[in-house]
């Protein structure tokens, strides 16, 4: 008899046990760490923030586009709201914003008072992308909430938005005089993070491009 025989049945059901714990090891390692890695992701949507994100298209020209008009829609001082285009982009004088906006957007509703009271300042000239979002849904919309655009195209199947590289809305783009891209802010829009993020950051802009700051367009 050997004295792997001789080995008690005690032994013999600690080693299987073994056995079977290192099975369950290598099979939990490894979801154990993905889900590590998913929680550090999520955190960072969650927590970390995305307006300080760079965008590649800083000091670019606008991305060439055409988009229709949202029919029936209307400015502040009761026009239609006309259609847009890269090239209303760079015939406007002065600094203007492109806000990227939809309907079923929460924070597209927490930044639109904020809007408003900045179109209705005049502080500077805000035109609009309907972005993924249905005609009547996005109409409807506005005439709830106003309508703080000066013109609005709509974006029906996020074409434009993936040329200008939105990944989640609201988000805001600065164009200067030259339809160059100067600022880009990713997320709600609210008096603190214009006084503290976007004024500092168009002013700086301008500065470099010119040597003074445009200020009428940012008050």
């Amino acid at each position: 008899m050997t004295d792997h025989d001789m080995a008690s049945p005690e032994t013999d059901a600690n080693d299987s046990e073994d056995g079977a714990g290192g099975g369950w090891l290598k099979a939990v390692l490894p979801l154990a760490g993905f889900a590590v890695v998913v929680g550090f992701f999520v955190w960072g949507l969650l927590f970390s923030k995305p307006r300080e994100l760079p965008s590649v298209l800083i000091g670019k020209p606008v991305p060439t586009f055409s988009l229709p008009a949202l029919n029936g829609a209307r400015t502040l001082d009761g026009r239609p709201v006309p259609s847009l285009s890269s090239d209303d982009l760079k015939a406007t004088p002065g600094v203007k914003m492109l806000s990227f906006f939809a309907s079923w957007c929460v924070g597209c509703r927490d930044e639109h008072p904020f809007l408003m009271e900045l179109a209705r300042r005049k502080v500077i000239p805000i035109y609009g992308v309907a972005y993924k979002d249905q005609p009547e849904k996005s109409l409807a919309w506005l005439e709830q909430l106003g309508n703080p655009y000066e013109r609005i195209g709509v974006d029906l199947k996020g074409r434009v938005g993936i040329d200008f590289g939105v990944y989640g809305i609201p988000e805001s783009f600065f164009i200067d005089d030259r339809g160059v891209i100067i600022y880009k802010y990713i997320g709600p829009l609210n008096p603190k993070a214009w006084t503290e993020n976007v004024m500092p950051a168009l002013k700086a802009a301008m500065a470099r491009k010119d040597g003074k700051g445009h200020e009428n367009a940012l008050q």
